[in-house]
């Protein structure tokens, strides 16, 4: 007769074989009622979701608070940002202290100009994260006279934060981006800085300080963070760089983790398609609407 033990480890092995065998498709999500706040007592039955059109069953699902998150700042340090990072530095650390919990979360911090560069690799210690960002700083004169600092690498920054940094990072991934939107000099193109994302499974939050280029950084960061499922914001008057932060923050914790595995395996590797809607009338849902399919390995 087989022993209850051998029974139970047979059945074990199976489920980790079956994990092994299939991949879930992690969809992050935020929903907003009609007056733009965010609804955060939705269950999955409240959820649809489709790929390539395709009904789809959610397997997992679970509230922001239970997944660890893994947070990138990216400060553009190029002259035209001058005037504006010693505001970014203070509200970028208020933040970090109010989001972060240490027993789950981890964030990095990276300055670009025409070169990217990682001032804190992804650490929990706050007093680190704090020594970084008070080194975070803009080319001086006498370097600009020398040819450094004279670019404003973006696409590349984001590349390397999603690619190198976040590769292996557990739970939920956002970037947040400091910067006027205006790229120059990055080795990497828009389209690959949003596929870099897109296939590390990555929210681009846009925190805009618009100059003279404002109208085409503008678009680019909405095109960023719309294709990811992040969102933008304008520094104003109105809404400075504190209130923008407690919006990011209200919405990373108002978050939904959805996971699905496909009812078509991919053969070969190649975007599709997502659609997430919720069964409530008057609610919009803000994710990702693609995700990168690959065949088992």
């Amino acid at each position: 007769m087989i022993s209850r033990r051998l029974l139970l480890g047979a059945a074990l092995g199976a489920r980790a074989q079956f994990k092994a065998e299939v991949r879930v498709v992690n969809v992050l999500a935020s929903v907003r009622d009609k007056d733009g706040a965010f609804v955060a007592d939705l269950t999955k039955e409240d959820f649809e979701l489709r790929e390539q059109g395709r009904p789809q069953v959610i397997t997992y699902f679970s509230r922001q608070g239970e997944l660890p998150l893994t947070l990138g700042l990216l400060v553009d340090t190029s002259m035209s940002q001058e005037h504006v990072l010693e505001a970014e530095r203070s509200a970028s650390l208020r933040f970090l202290d109010q989001v972060l919990r240490v027993e789950k979360d981890k964030a990095c911090v990276l300055q670009f100009d025409s070169r990217v560069l990682i001032k804190q690799m992804l650490t929990n210690d706050y007093n680190k994260l704090e020594a970084a960002l008070s080194l975070v700083d803009t080319p001086s004169r006498g370097e600009l006279r020398r040819g450094i600092g004279g670019g404003t690498v973006l696409f590349d920054a984001i590349d390397t934060a999603a690619r190198v940094l976040f590769q292996d990072a557990a739970g939920r991934r956002a970037l947040i981006l400091l910067t006027d939107g205006v790229d120059y000099g990055s080795n990497s193109t828009l389209a690959e800085a949003i596929d870099a994302a897109q296939k590390n499974d990555t929210l681009l939050y846009s925190i805009l300080f618009a100059d003279r280029n404002g109208d085409s950084g503008r678009r680019v960061l909405e095109k960023l963070s719309r294709e990811t499922g992040g969102a933008i914001y304008e520094v104003s008057k109105r809404l400075p760089i504190e209130r923008i932060y407690e919006r990011i923050q209200n919405e990373l914790r108002s978050q939904y983790n959805l996971g699905y595995v496909s009812d078509s395996p991919p053969s070969i590797s190649e975007y599709r398609t997502i659609q997430l809607q919720t069964k409530r009338k008057g609610l919009t849902v803000q994710s990702r609407t693609r995700y990168w399919a690959r065949p088992k390995d």
